[in-house]
């Protein structure tokens, strides 16, 4: 294990986050708040203590999937315990857990408050809070390799670790080309999105902090009934925009380099936008009599599919009021999250095409037994081990799923409330329904319910994985060994 490249990562990374910390002080001093200082405490503190982190560069730079996991799970917790520290010291969340809480909905984009008034907050810790969503969408660690040249390595399994999805690759030879590309288009599409909610009439400091919210997929509003009282016309934009969020980036690559065919071609952006166009018709006739008109309805429909299926999690209207058959389409739009390798959470759509075609197949074998099939998506076999991974990913799922639902029901709230609580945190949705529906938050819920929740909140925006590996016993032995051969030497 090498721990002296670990600890070097983590230092990197806190930097960039004392670094970060500097956008909402610009802010804050803008609107003359107080609650600045707090942020321009905690970003020097941290400057320094990342600093003496990486004063000293390790010898042995190679590192293996192992620690990337590691590293990436580390600098998660870290960033959200240190990310957390403003909005207690300014007093804007008192309470070091909800903002704990707060802040790692935040980093993970989940959009899962303990908040029922945001726009009483300091415009900086308004901005802070959105602004977990931009950098948590696209990863600390993708940001890392696009600025910072780490040589040496396998620096494929920091991405591998950090990016949502089963498989990650690179576009192009060079994984620091790869990740600048990755947040030139992240970029570009939040900036535009910017510019069409300011030319709907939105202020500048609130689309940005939409538009974050919206390209994270993240769900913090910026006022206390979400979008509910913004017009249609900035409904559809954040609508279009949580759809473009979910999809898997390597189409926008593609476009980007004309390749046209081969971006059209993609499965699993297919499946994403006929699941879309499924959910929107089963929704929109089920409700288009509650609302005053048709346009009113399929607008109200859209926004909440797309807020849904990309996990973002803004809501337009409490879908908690609408019939039976539109909570089972959200709940199941919920799992299926949005494609993989976007800044989308749940299962992903990728999994779910594999999982189908993986049981056609079985069905095939039992009819045919000496037929050998093969599971092909994009007109490409998909290798067994993607397969197994797969399918451990769906076993490791089920077993957080259900005991954390199992740990949350001591509190002895309704199953609607405890079930959908976990499908939104572990899901990085945000909403869930019940007592958690889009017009209520997390508040009620006790300490330990709320660690709970945290935990299922990181599981899932790192793939389970990552964050898991810090629980075995193998790592530690590893470190341990390590620490008394380096005193023998």
């Amino acid at each position: 294990m090498n721990t002296s490249m670990i600890r070097y990562i983590l230092g990197h990374v806190l930097r960039i986050e004392s670094a970060f910390m500097l956008l909402p002080c610009i802010v804050g001093l803008c609107y003359r708040e107080e609650a600045t200082l707090p942020f321009l405490y905690v970003a020097i503190g941290l400057f320094i203590i990342s600093s003496l982190m990486v004063i000293k560069k390790p010898k042995d730079t190679v590192f293996y999937l192992k620690e990337g996991c590691v590293a990436t799970a580390l600098s998660w917790i870290f960033m959200s315990l240190f990310g957390c520290l403003p909005f207690v010291f300014c007093g804007a969340i008192p309470s070091f857990t909800d903002a704990l809480f707060e802040t790692i909905s935040g980093f993970t984009t989940t959009g899962a408050s303990i908040l029922a008034e945001v726009e009483s907050l300091p415009r900086c810790a308004l901005f802070w809070r959105s602004f977990t969503h931009w950098i948590g969408g696209m990863g600390v660690l993708v940001f890392l390799l696009a600025i910072i040249p780490l040589t040496g390595g396998s620096h494929i399994n920091l991405m591998k670790a950090e990016s949502p999805g089963p498989s990650v690759g690179k576009f192009v030879p060079k994984l620091r080309q790869t990740a600048r590309i990755l947040y030139i288009i992240y970029l570009f599409l939040t900036v535009l999105e910017v510019i069409l909610l300011m030319f709907g009439g939105m202020g500048v400091l609130d689309s940005i902090m939409t538009a974050f919210g919206t390209a994270g997929t993240g769900g913090f509003g910026v006022r206390n009934d979400s979008f509910m009282s913004f017009s249609p016309y900035i409904q559809w934009v954040v609508s279009i925009f949580m759809i473009i969020f979910g999809v898997n980036f390597n189409f926008y690559y593609l476009i980007l380099f004309l390749h046209f065919k081969k971006a059209f071609s993609i499965e699993e952006v297919k499946y994403y936008f006929l699941i879309i166009l499924s959910a929107i018709a089963i929704i929109f006739f089920s409700i288009r009599n509650m609302f005053t008109s048709d346009f009113e309805a399929i607008t109200h429909t859209t926004f909440q599919v797309a807020s849904i299926i990309s996990s973002t999690g803004y809501s337009s209207a409490d879908f908690n009021l609408w019939p039976d058959v539109c909570k089972v389409v959200l709940t199941i739009l919920m799992f299926v999250g949005a494609c993989a390798g976007s800044t989308g959470g749940g299962i992903k759509v990728t999994r779910l095409v594999v999982l189908v075609k993986t049981v056609a197949k079985e069905l095939r074998s039992y009819i045919h037994p000496k037929r050998i099939s093969k599971v092909n998506l994009d007109g490409k076999p998909v290798e067994h081990e993607v397969v197994r991974a797969i399918n451990v990913f769906y076993i490791t799922f089920t077993l957080i799923f259900f005991s954390s639902v199992l740990l949350i029901s001591i509190e002895n709230y309704d199953f609607a409330t405890n079930f959908t609580s976990v499908l939104a945190t572990m899901n990085n949705i945000g909403p869930g329904l019940s007592l958690v529906g889009p017009t209520s938050n997390f508040a009620f819920f006790n300490n330990f319910s709320k660690y709970v929740l945290m935990f299922d909140m990181l599981a899932g925006r790192l793939e389970l994985f990552p964050l898991l590996i810090l629980f075995h016993p193998a790592i530690y032995k590893e470190m341990f060994e390590k620490a008394i051969h380096s005193k023998r030497k």
